[in-house]
């Protein structure tokens, strides 16, 4: 077994530990990384809760981890420190079992029930409910503009947009949708960056507000997904546990990746001018700036927990031992100097092509994960970002941004990454 490798650290971390809620390094864990990956494409890290984990940071051994079976989602038992049989703690394991903390066969099953709601021609039909959404919401941000002279486009429109078609297409009531943002915001974030309470209080509602939800749809079942994993269930599909599940998952999933999908892209365009000049006079450029928002500033910062279940040599002299604590991190990879030359530039060219359909492409970014679990609803999420940032940037030519990009706020943690806020004025 190789030595396991020094940590690097952030210019503002703690000195021997990293803190993923440090502000500092949710702003820009980039550096980190970068000198993580330049002593190996794997290393073992100490966190600030006093455990350690094996932080995968190499593009090919990412792609590697995510695709071997020896690589386990389910959660071991004992995991983690202990925990107290509260309320909160028994809500937050029934929610957890989701199919992205299940392997095959398990995975497989849970997996099919969603593979056809987010079907590539289902969700291209969404196209022109997206439109309207999208321009009602930019019709709230000119009125809101014209009245207080500034807008942050999270709240106004990255936020809203995600919410409003994943809340239409699993049949969440709108006048819930903004304590959902609340809830899940909080059980995606470190308990460390919250007040105390805060988590415990989230995954309490949650569960509560899935089964009172998931009883109304069986009560009036209607034409969304939600309604349809109810009957699937009563027809022996899912159980009540994979079903509450299930939903917190679709949810959760369904607009947080998106809204920091746009809203890094916004922020992006932002401060690249010239990018975004280029998207304006070629509107068959917003694709590749899409595509490289997502290998730029990946929204799925990292993937979820792994444990190996045996040694595991990844190739190139590093072995993660069984019983490893694995964190492919997929912000790292997508800025892996052997696969993206300028890994640190925002260049949408590079997954531009020309007319043929046959010009030079990059190599294939891994923001939506990689192997079985890749996103189900990578194709929604690229549709919504694809009709509405063309849709801004016309509707708001002089758009500029009202505060220093490199002092915005990050959501903290390891899980998902995006501006927190982003300021600006016509």
């Amino acid at each position: 077994m190789t030595t396991p490798l020094p940590t690097p650290r952030h210019p503002d971390a703690p000195p021997t530990a990293l803190d993923p809620a440090d502000p500092a390094f949710a702003r820009d864990p980039y550096p980190y990384y970068a000198r993580l990956r330049e002593q190996g494409p794997a290393a073992r890290v100490p966190l600030a809760n006093g455990t350690h984990a094996w932080f995968v940071t190499g593009y090919e051994q990412t792609r590697a981890v995510l695709a071997d079976p020896r690589f386990s989602n389910v959660p071991p038992r004992g995991a983690g420190r202990p925990k107290s049989d509260s309320p909160a703690q028994r809500a937050r394991a029934c929610l957890a079992r989701h199919m992205l903390n299940t392997d095959a066969p398990d995975h497989t099953r849970l997996r099919r029930l969603t593979t056809a709601a987010f079907a590539p021609r289902r969700v291209d039909t969404l196209r022109a409910r997206i439109e309207e959404l999208t321009d009602g919401l930019l019709r709230d941000v000119a009125e809101r503009l014209a009245r207080e002279g500034s807008a942050d486009l999270v709240d106004a429109f990255a936020f809203p947009l995600p919410v409003l078609v994943i809340g239409e297409v699993l049949g969440v009531p709108e006048a819930d949708r903004a304590a959902l943002r609340d809830w899940t915001y909080r059980v995606g974030s470190p308990a460390d960056a919250l007040r105390p309470g805060a988590v415990d209080e989230a995954w309490t509602s949650l569960y509560a507000y899935f089964g009172e939800l998931i009883a109304h749809k069986r009560r009036a079942p209607g034409p969304d997904l939600f309604s349809a994993l109810t009957h699937d269930a009563t027809e022996g599909g899912l159980d009540d546990g994979e079903l509450l599940a299930m939903a917190f998952l679709l949810l959760f999933a369904g607009y947080e990746t998106t809204m920091n999908l746009l809203a890094s892209a916004s922020l992006l365009l932002l401060t690249h001018p010239a990018e975004l000049a280029a998207a304006r006079r070629d509107p068959g450029r917003w694709p590749a700036v899409v595509e490289e928002t997502l290998r730029h500033a990946s929204p799925l910062e990292g993937t979820t927990w792994r444990h190996a279940t045996q040694d595991v040599d990844l190739g190139d002299g590093t072995r993660i031992p069984a019983g490893s604590s694995v964190l492919a991190v997929l912000a790292a990879a997508n800025r892996d100097p052997r696969h993206f030359p300028e890994p640190d530039a925002f260049r949408p060219g590079r997954y531009a092509h020309d007319a043929t359909g046959r010009g030079p492409r990059a190599a294939p970014h891994v923001a939506f994960g990689h192997g079985p679990h890749f996103c189900v609803g990578s194709r929604l999420a690229r549709l919504e970002a694809a009709v509405a940032l063309p849709r801004l940037f016309a509707a708001f030519p002089g758009l500029r941004l009202t505060a220093d990009a490199a002092e915005l706020p990050y959501r903290p943690g390891l899980l998902v990454r995006g501006p927190r806020s982003v300021p600006v004025a016509a």
